[in-house]
C-alpha cells in the first residue's frame, strides 16, 4: 500500500506542475492533461510493482538463507496476492473517499439531471478495481519470475485500458461493462497463473 501511495504522489506531482506550467483557461487542454496524469499514475502504479517485486525477491533470499530447510516460509504466490491485494485496497479507499464525503450533502444526486446511479456505479467500479489489482499482483509477479514480457505488457495494457474507460462516466453502460468483462477476463487468467484448474475446482466443490 506504501508504493501505491508514493506511485500516487509522484503522479500527483506530475499532474500538478504540468497544469501550472500550462494554459489554464484552456478546458480541452486541462482535459489531455488529466488523461495524462491518469496514464502516468498508472504507468507509475506498475514500475512500483516491479520494484516491489525485486524487494520481495531480495526478502525472499534472505528468508531462505536463514531457514532451517533453506527454503522461504513464504511462496511467490502468497506474496503476490497480499501485494496485489493490498494495492486494490489502497486504490479502492482513495476511489471513495471524496464520493463518500460528497454522499453526506447538501443535494440529493441526480436532482440536476445527472444519474441518479452514480453511487451505486461508483461502488461497483471500485470492487472491480480492488479485484483487477489483485489480479494483476499474481499475473504481474509470475511474469517477472518466469521473465514472460509479454504478460507484463498485457497488465499494463489492460491496466491504461480500464484507466481509460473509467473518463466515459458518465455513460455507465460504456465503461462499466467493459471493465467487469476485463475483471472476469483477467480473473481467470490469474486462477490459471497460480495453478487453478477445472478438475481443482470439481475437487472443491465436492469437498475432497
Amino acid at each position: 500500500a506504501f508504493f501505491w501511495l508514493v506511485s500516487l504522489l509522484l503522479a500527483s506531482l506530475i499532474w500538478f506542475v504540468s497544469v501550472h506550467l500550462s494554459d489554464q483557461e484552456d478546458a480541452k487542454l486541462q482535459y489531455g492533461l488529466l488523461v495524462f496524469g491518469a496514464a502516468v499514475s498508472v504507468l507509475l502504479q506498475e514500475a512500483f510493482r516491479f520494484a516491489y517485486f525485486k524487494l520481495l525477491k531480495k526478502a525472499d533470499e534472505g528468508l531462505a538463507t536463514i531457514s532451517e530447510d533453506g527454503r522461504s516460509p513464504i511462496s511467490l504466490r502468497q506474496m503476490a496476492y497480499v501485494s496485489g491485494l493490498s494495492f486494490g485496497i489502497i486504490s479502492g479507499v482513495f476511489s471513495v473517499i471524496n464520493i463518500l464525503a460528497d454522499s453526506i450533502g447538501p443535494g440529493i444526486v441526480g436532482i440536476h439531471g445527472d444519474s441518479p446511479y452514480y453511487f451505486i456505479t461508483s461502488a461497483f467500479l471500485t470492487m472491480a478495481l480492488v479485484l483487477l489489482h489483485t489480479f494483476w499482483g499474481v499475473i504481474f509477479f509470475d511474469a517477472c519470475e518466469k521473465r514472460r514480457y509479454w504478460c507484463l505488457g498485457l497488465v499494463v495494457a489492460s491496466h491504461l485500458l480500464t484507466s481509460g474507460l473509467t473518463f466515459l462516466n458518465p455513460w455507465y453502460e460504456a465503461s462499466l461493462v467493459p471493465i467487469f468483462i476485463i475483471t472476469l477476463c483477467t480473473g481467470l487468467w490469474a486462477f490459471v497463473t497460480a495453478g487453478g484448474s477445472f478438475h481443482n475446482v470439481l475437487k472443491c466443490l465436492s469437498c475432497k
